[in-house]
């Protein structure tokens, strides 16, 4: 262990020495005042991290009960006696006599699987297949019966084929004693056990409807190809995002891939400007102008590239695109519109603003990529480790009071999951499997400029992720059932800050709220913290629970 902490040191500075860091003169500037921006609630910030590729029951399949992993290690204390039910697995009885095993859609020889748990010994996990019309096609209109079947059309298994856990993987799932730390916030803070990716689909879409509510307005303006926007293959053409195009101007977008723009839509980031409100979006590797930065985690995996382009955020906007990954002239001006950096940001940008008194009312956060949970190239442990140091540093900030930290993920990388959302956007596009080829039902026009336009290739929500709210002010040992999607986020920042919505079709007029994981009425509260420990995600007072 020991040495995996060492190695893992080492390449934390390895990274940092190719990250171009702000003059020193820029580390000791005023504190903002935060009165400037008015809010609804006492959040004064809101920090998103957005990570990658979880389904709900992948992660919480069986919350709160988890099992020794194989060698006997047990890392999760064990359940409050007042955790609530949870929608997942165990209680739905499925992890035995699934609809997956024997009974597998589109898979004629009657093959398929139950559920089952993943061990902390074996981390590194094959990437699912989490296309748009694939991931709708395996749910079957809501059976959830496809997972072990085959991809549409074809003999393809949908589930890749890993090397410790077999061809059935996609039915694997982690608990308490591997994703140790997830499960101790959920057991002190928030938890949705009822939100959905707004539509189907992989990372891009994720990220837009994170930023926008909205994956409609697309240009394609480099290269050409399908599967990338529905209704456009070409250059110059216009359509739905419903793959990991990369950003138009990003000086790391892939040169052969297909780079899109959003060009008829506008992103909460928009919105902040408008209103003078501080953000920014923070990126692992983002300062390594090179692009050729990667790293390897505490397991041995390789990322492969520690920046990666489709997962970057507001760079898909012209109006927020940093196109040369600027650095700002100061730790100072972070968070402020500076005419060079456009909020667009390296990671190490938000542990310099958090302690230097001047970080923004919005933060949206993606780990590098070893540490983002994304299969192939990162594990939960690798995750964890992120996710910890990150919320251990604002817990132990000055901000915390005011803070509301949101951890989600941007796909389900196809892992099985048991729900299927409400289908709130419709769509026929040719891509579209839910209910038989082209078909997620007929989509509803949508009044833009006073036309009418159809928005096709928004088949959704899709499907369920996890989602957390940590908070002093976040309920405790609270799950929360009431239906929510990526554009609930965006909705919370609007009504705390005053905005108005995004219009154009965006989901966050028809959005869940998160209020309810909230309880902005307990005056009483105390500055609840919960210090954990990153390589274990166990309290730090091991008689905390």
């Amino acid at each position: 262990m020991i040495a995996k902490y060492l190695r893992k040191l080492a390449n934390v500075c390895t990274a940092l020495s190719l990250i171009a860091v702000a003059p020193l003169s820029g580390w000791a500037q005023p504190r903002p005042d935060h009165d400037d921006f008015p809010t609804a609630t006492p959040i004064k910030h809101v920090v998103v991290i957005f990570q990658e590729n979880i389904s709900f029951d992948h992660y919480f399949a069986t919350y709160p009960h988890a099992k020794p992993n194989a060698d006997g290690s047990v890392y999760f204390f064990g359940p409050k006696d007042d955790t609530p039910r949870v929608n997942n697995l165990e209680s739905a009885g499925l992890l035995t006599n699934n609809p997956n095993f024997n009974n597998a859609y589109d898979a004629p020889n009657g093959a398929g699987s139950n559920p089952f748990r993943m061990d902390r010994a074996h981390v590194n996990t094959c990437d699912q297949d989490h296309v748009y019309g694939d991931e709708q096609f395996v749910s079957h209109a809501g059976l959830m019966d496809g997972f072990t079947g085959y991809k549409p059309g074809g003999t393809t298994p949908y589930s890749c084929n890993d090397t410790f856990y077999g061809k059935y993987s996609v039915m694997g799932y982690f608990d308490g004693n591997t994703v140790t730390g997830l499960w101790n916030y959920a057991q002190n803070f928030a938890m949705s056990d009822n939100h959905y990716g707004t539509t189907f689909g992989p990372s891009t879409p994720g990220l837009l409807n994170l930023l926008a509510g909205n994956t409609w307005g697309g240009t394609i303006e480099k290269n050409s190809g399908s599967g990338f926007v529905s209704g456009a293959t070409a250059t110059g053409s216009f359509g739905t995002v419903i793959g990991d195009a990369d950003p138009y101007g990003d000086i790391c977008s892939n040169p052969t891939r297909v780079q899109v723009q959003m060009t008829s839509t506008q992103s909460i980031g928009d919105l902040l400007n408008a209103a003078n409100i501080t953000w920014g979006d923070f990126m692992g590797a983002f300062g390594d102008t090179t692009c050729k930065l990667t790293t390897t985690g505490l397991t041995g995996l390789n990322d492969g590239g520690s920046y990666i382009p489709h997962h970057s955020f507001a760079q898909y906007w012209s109006s927020t695109l940093n196109a040369n990954h600027t650095a700002p002239a100061s730790v100072g001006v972070v968070g402020k519109s500076d005419g060079k950096t456009f909020h667009e940001y390296d990671l190490s940008y938000f542990f310099a603003a958090l302690k230097n008194g001047n970080l923004p009312a919005v933060s949206v956060l993606k780990a590098p990529a070893y540490e983002d949970g994304h299969a192939g190239y990162s594990d939960p442990l690798d995750e964890q480790y992120f996710l910890v140091n990150t919320i251990n540093a604002l817990m132990k900030s000055d901000e915390w009071s005011e803070t509301a930290v949101i951890i989600t993920w941007d796909d389900s990388d196809g892992w099985y999951d048991h729900v299927l959302g409400p289908i709130v956007n419709q769509s026929n596009a040719p891509e579209d499997q839910l209910l038989g080829k082209g078909n997620c039902g007929t989509p509803k026009p949508v009044t833009i400029n006073s036309a009418s336009v159809t928005q096709n290739g928004r088949c959704g929500y899709g499907p369920r992720i996890p989602l957390l709210v940590i908070s002093p002010w976040a309920k405790k040992n609270y799950v929360d059932h009431r239906v929510l999607d990526q554009s609930s986020i965006i909705r919370f920042i609007e009504d705390n800050w005053g905005l108005p919505r995004l219009g154009n079709g965006s989901t966050d007029a028809i959005a869940g709220r998160l209020n309810g994981m909230f309880d902005f009425d307990d005056h009483g509260r105390d500055e609840r913290k919960l210090i954990l420990n990153p390589m274990t995600g166990q309290p730090v007072d091991n008689d905390a629970r």
